[in-house]
C-alpha cells in the first residue's frame, strides 16, 4: 500500500505545476513569436501563457466586454487608446514595443508582376485581399497606404475583406485572389505566397504594436513580469528572427 502511495506522490510530483495562467490578448500576426517565446518563458518563471490570437479590434471589443484578460498586445495604437479611454487597461504600463511594414503578396505559383501598388489597379488583379479595412488594423494600414497614393477608388471594388491578416494570407495561398496585402513578418513565413514588391517604411504607414496590463487582471503580478520579459533582449531576439522591428 506504501508502495502504492509513493507512486501516487512520484506521478503527481511529475506533472507541470504552473504558478499561474495568464491570459494573453495577441494580435493574429504576433503568434509564431509568441508561440516561441513560450517556449522559453513557461519553463523559466513556471506561469503559463493562454493565447487568444485574432484581429486588435476583435480582442479590443472582448476586453471591454469583460473577457478574462491579463496583457493585451495590439497591432495598432488606437485599440489600446480606446481601452485606455474606458479605463480597461493600466495606462502607466502601455509600451510602443514593435513595428512591422506592409508588402503585396501574391500566390506564390502567380505569374503576375507587381512593380508598385498602381498595378493593383490593372485588370489582371481581379480580387485584392485585404484584412477589414475598417476595423483591423493591418486593412486599416493597407487602406490607407492606397488613400495616401489615391489608388483606393480604383481597387475598392476588388477588395476582399477578410477577418484579420492571417486569414488575407491564407487568401492569397489558396489562390482565390490575385493579390493581397499583409504585414512582411506574414509573408516571410508564408509557403504558399511570395512577396511581390514591399512598401519602403519611409513610404508606408507607421505601424505600431503596443503591449500593455489590462486593469481587470486576475494575475497581475505574473502579467507584469510577462511584460517585463516580453520588453527583454531575450525576447526581442526572438521578435527580430520574425522580422519585427524593435521600437522599444
Amino acid at each position: 500500500m506504501r508502495a502504492v502511495f509513493r507512486l501516487l506522490l512520484l506521478s503527481c510530483l511529475a506533472l507541470p505545476a504552473f504558478a499561474a495562467e495568464i491570459n494573453v490578448f495577441a494580435a493574429a500576426s504576433l503568434s509564431d513569436a509568441l508561440k516561441e517565446i513560450a517556449q522559453k518563458y513557461e519553463p523559466a518563471s513556471g506561469n503559463k501563457l493562454l493565447f487568444n490570437f485574432a484581429a486588435s479590434s476583435v480582442l479590443a471589443r472582448q476586453i471591454k466586454e469583460g473577457a478574462p484578460a491579463d496583457l493585451f498586445f495590439s497591432a495598432d495604437e488606437a485599440k489600446v487608446s480606446d481601452l485606455a479611454q474606458a479605463d480597461r487597461v493600466v495606462s502607466s504600463s502601455r509600451r510602443s514595443l514593435l513595428g512591422n511594414t506592409l508588402v503585396i503578396v501574391v500566390p506564390r505559383d502567380s505569374t503576375l508582376t507587381i512593380a508598385g501598388p498602381a498595378d493593383l489597379a490593372r485588370p489582371g488583379v481581379t480580387k485584392l485581399a485585404l484584412a477589414e479595412p475598417q476595423t483591423v488594423p493591418a486593412g486599416i494600414y493597407a487602406r490607407s497606404y492606397l488613400e495616401k497614393l489615391e489608388l483606393w477608388p480604383q481597387v475598392a471594388a476588388k477588395v476582399i475583406p477578410t477577418e484579420n491578416v492571417r486569414a488575407c494570407l491564407a487568401a492569397v495561398e489558396s489562390g482565390n485572389v490575385s493579390a493581397g496585402i499583409v504585414y512582411k513578418t506574414d509573408a516571410l513565413i508564408a509557403k504558399g505566397a511570395r512577396i511581390a514588391f514591399e512598401v519602403p517604411a519611409e513610404a508606408g504607414p507607421r505601424i505600431s504594436y503596443p503591449v500593455v496590463l489590462v486593469k481587470a487582471s486576475r494575475q497581475p503580478e505574473a502579467a507584469a513580469d510577462l511584460l517585463a520579459y516580453l520588453l527583454s533582449p531575450d525576447a526581442q531576439v526572438v521578435f527580430e528572427k520574425y522580422g519585427f522591428i524593435i521600437l522599444h
